[in-house]
């Protein structure tokens, strides 16, 4: 494989952030994906995010598994910590840190064979611990390093490269995040910037399990006429439920929208997501309304993005164990060996 060296040099008047830092300072390395692959539309998505938002890259983990998808992390954020795992098992190595350190920002990029095939097992428990962490999943529908199969979230009816249908149902992962139990549940597609990188911003600052559903079409094996993960299919079948827009609250602003049209939804730092609703009867609170909306805009033929649930009320797995404040790794002798009297009285109590 060819490396290819990134330029030092960049336009001396790019935007600084906060912290002093312009977009450069949160690339990686020079993607090796097929030029037009959605993931590194993903990527950068996530690099404007992470960059808007002035987080530092020394307070993000990277965690990934198998696949095109769980290569991306190379390719955004170079200067923050990262773990490329085996096949399907991201979610425990994220598990593990999360309780380990709960002090960082936590980025799960999976694909749909990562989550949805080998990892569903792992993907269904780490929904339902509800770990803090924005989880990403780079969905083309097919399996890009083994030459085009179908993979579990392909939609049935749809055709291989070649011509053979699918014949089995999807497995829809942002429905069954919302039935498990993520606080914060969104879709989009990676060619769609305007909405994605707000969604990301609002993921990241969401404190419990954010889930993003990102349509990402595979240009090699999976961009062609009936493919529904193609770039044409998703153009012509999206419909937006929000438009969204975070807006951190030292710049809130209020204003006094007809009924209808916009829904602010305080996050849990203390920020605003505003939504500007295309459906004036559309609730993202309503979790059982959110299911069938998908499932309605499924049958459709539609594909429905944006912020499609949110737990106005979140909890973390930190919050339901009643872990210490601080980072378990962090953690003196002391702490973590309080003598044998304590475990007499911890062995009594189950007695």
């Amino acid at each position: 494989m060819t490396y290819v060296a990134k330029p030092r040099t960049h336009h001396p008047k790019l935007p600084r952030n906060e912290l002093g830092l312009t977009r450069r300072d949160y690339e990686g390395a020079v993607s090796t994906l097929c030029a037009g692959c959605g993931h590194d539309s993903v990527s950068a998505a996530i690099i404007q995010a992470c960059h808007e938002l002035s987080i530092p890259a020394h307070r993000v983990a990277k965690l990934s598994g198998i696949g095109c998808s769980s290569k991306t992390p190379t390719y955004f954020l170079g200067k923050s910590h990262g773990f490329n795992s085996v096949h399907g098992r991201m979610p425990s190595v994220a598990t593990g840190a999360n309780m380990a350190n709960r002090e960082l920002y936590y980025i799960g990029i999976s694909g749909d064979g990562d989550t949805a095939s080998i990892g569903l097992g792992q993907f269904a428990h780490i929904v339902r611990r509800r770990i803090n962490m924005t989880y990403v999943v780079d969905n083309n529908g097919t399996y890009g390093l083994t030459k085009g199969q179908f993979s579990a979230t392909n939609d049935k009816g749809s055709t291989s490269k070649k011509g053979a249908p699918n014949l089995y149902e999807p497995i829809d992962l942002a429905m069954m995040a919302i039935q498990i139990g993520a606080t914060f549940v969104a879709r989009s597609f990676s060619g769609d910037k305007a909405q994605l990188v707000p969604l990301l911003k609002a993921a990241l600052k969401h404190e419990g399990f954010a889930f993003l559903d990102v349509i990402s079409p595979c240009v090699a094996f999976n961009n062609h006429n009936g493919s529904t993960k193609s770039y044409d299919y998703v153009r012509a079948h999206t419909e937006a439920m929000a438009v969204a827009d975070l807006i951190p609250i030292h710049d809130e602003i209020r204003i006094d929208y007809a009924p209808g049209t916009v829904e602010d939804v305080a996050m849990p730092d203390g920020s605003t997501l505003r939504l500007h609703k295309l459906h004036g009867d559309y609730d993202p609170r309503d979790r059982v309304g959110a299911m069938d909306t998908l499932m309605r805009r499924a049958q459709a033929g539609e594909i429905a993005t944006g912020l499609l649930y949110l737990d106005d009320d979140p909890s973390d797995c930190h919050e339901i164990l009643n872990t210490v404040d601080g980072p378990l790794a962090s953690l003196g002798e002391a702490e973590l060996c309080p003598g044998s009297q304590r475990l007499e009285d911890i062995n009594a109590a189950f007695r």
